[in-house]
């Protein structure tokens, strides 16, 4: 099972999520080829509602620990309600990498 795999049946089994993308964007940083170190999650959850977004983030923290201990270096959230995701259409596109021997 990859490290994108885990991430994705943690948050489905916790949060329920109506629509969830775990995308794995190690390759554009400075890490070796078949890396699962760097995320970006899009997350649209009920759970979320009336929770502030440090609220939501921590919750995604605490679901993933042993993940964020080990392997995986960064992880980009978007975490939303529904009525926020369906106003949103789009999510930003992640920064290029500024890391490493990339700038």
């Amino acid at each position: 099972m990859t490290v994108a795999d885990i991430i994705h049946a943690k948050l489905t089994e916790a949060l329920a999520p109506l629509h969830l993308e775990v995308i794995n964007e190690s390759h554009m940083h400075n890490v070796p080829k078949g890396s699962e170190s760097h995320f970006k999650l899009v997350l649209v959850s009920r759970a979320f509602e009336g929770q502030r977004l440090i609220g939501r983030h921590r919750a995604v923290n605490q679901l993933l620990a042993d993940e964020l201990a080990g392997s995986v270096h960064a992880l980009s959230m978007h975490t939303y309600t529904p009525e926020e995701w369906s106003a949103l259409g789009a999510v930003p596109d992640s920064p290029n990498c500024m890391g490493g021997s990339k700038h």
